[in-house]
């Protein structure tokens, strides 16, 4: 039996997640990156570098056009996802995004109208649902080791925060919303997974406490630095250089949600921390679980036989699994490109969801709302019920 032939992958875009092209990229094992578009020229010659053979082009239409394109990767600023997906949708290209879906709740109802409409395939990277830690939880939760899931607390460490989000376009609104849509997208998906349903009502405080009185900038229209990151440099958080000229987006903020089910859920982001991982606990009615680390060399700890007082000495301990690729994300960006490639390939459900993604957002652009607003709680606007059925049924209309 003769194997498929490379489903040939476009990429738009070719910044910090270029990473996803470079492993969606196997020549001759299933799939290979055939055009690429980027504004920028530096991009464009590492993309050319990456990707020997491949278009190369400023346009991201070109791409979209392209015959030799099968599917297409979104891995643009976020404001501008909705505008280029859902030009790839009409094309009948099936899309993958990369979270956030878009930085505003319309048009990511927008997104998901137009993969209804034209019947195109489209997948959402929210690779956290494919990290060894968060599958590692869930499976205790489905094994009902704690019980029914009641709350939900996070506390994001972002120990690298100002180089990351506070030297170019993150740090700007208009770019991003706010980092409590941004960044918090990710572990607002996770709850929401984990606790088996959406956020309805949030309330949320934040504020712009260190990099904010930075006056070390760069000046516009100037290039990052060449060590505008450092794994071991740039600490403490103040000598910090080359930041965004444009900086008004908080670096630290507090959530709270009010899940549909009546889960409580919590979470907590800071980019001026010395450290940087995730720690999620999560409460049911005959026990809790939290991690300790969130990768290999982690732990998973659940308490569920007796009451006490503190005990570090858990009644169960799982180790967090290493991927069989560890990386990107602990392994979950190889296995978040495999889920892609056979959904298109084949369709049916995945890990990821449409819904789930645009959920996250609606959640992250109210929180946000009321973190300006001095806490006020925000309402989520529901989805249309049409295109949630279209999606939990694996984008498949009834009757086929």
């Amino acid at each position: 039996m003769n194997a498929p032939s490379d489903l040939r992958l476009g990429v738009l875009g070719y910044g910090l997640r270029g990473s996803l092209a470079r492993t969606a990229h196997r020549p001759g094992a299933g799939s290979r990156v055939t055009a690429l578009a980027d504004h920028d020229a530096a991009a464009r010659t590492a993309g050319a570098l990456a990707f020997p053979g491949a278009t190369i082009t400023g346009d991201h239409r070109e791409v979209i056009a392209d015959p030799d394109v099968d599917a297409v990767l979104v891995l643009t600023p976020d404001h501008t996802h909705a505008d280029v997906a859902c030009e790839a949708l009409k094309a009948g290209k099936p899309v993958f995004v990369e979270k956030p879906l878009d930085i505003e709740v319309e048009r990511c109802d927008e997104i998901l109208r137009t993969a209804y409409e034209t019947g195109t395939r489209l997948y959402v990277g929210h690779n956290l649902r494919h990290m060894p830690v968060v599958r590692l939880m869930r499976d205790i939760i489905a094994r009902g080791e704690i019980g029914e899931v009641k709350t939900v607390w996070v506390r994001h460490f972002v120990g690298y925060g100002g180089d990351w989000y506070f030297k170019d376009w993150h740090a700007e609104q208009r770019y991003t919303t706010g980092l409590l849509l941004q960044k918090a997208a990710h572990d607002i998906d996770v709850i929401h997974w984990l606790a088996n349903g959406w956020t309805r009502r949030v309330q949320a405080l934040g504020d712009l406490m260190v990099y904010g009185d930075n006056p070390h900038r760069r000046e516009p229209g100037e290039p990052k630095a060449d060590d505008w990151y450092t794994k071991d440099g740039h600490w403490p958080p103040h000598t910090q250089r080359g930041l965004n000229p444009v900086i008004d987006v908080e670096d630290v903020s507090l959530v709270n949600m009010r899940l549909d089910n009546g889960v409580l859920a919590a979470y907590q982001q800071c980019h001026f921390t010395p450290d940087y991982w995730r720690n999620y606990t999560v409460i049911g009615d005959a026990g809790r679980l939290e991690n300790f680390g969130d990768g290999p060399g982690g732990v998973v700890k659940v308490w569920n036989s007796r009451r006490s007082g503190h005990r570090p000495e858990a009644d169960a301990q799982y180790p967090v699994p290493a991927a069989e690729d560890n990386a990107g994300h602990g392994g979950a960006d190889p296995l978040l490109v495999d889920e892609f490639l056979r959904f298109v390939r084949d369709g049916g459900r995945t890990d990821t969801s449409p819904v789930a993604a645009r959920m996250a957002v609606a959640t992250g652009v109210q929180a946000t709302d009321s973190l300006r607003d001095g806490g006020a709680p925000r309402e989520i606007p529901p989805l249309d019920p049409e295109l949630v059925t279209y999606f939990e049924r694996g984008q498949q209309r009834l009757g086929r």
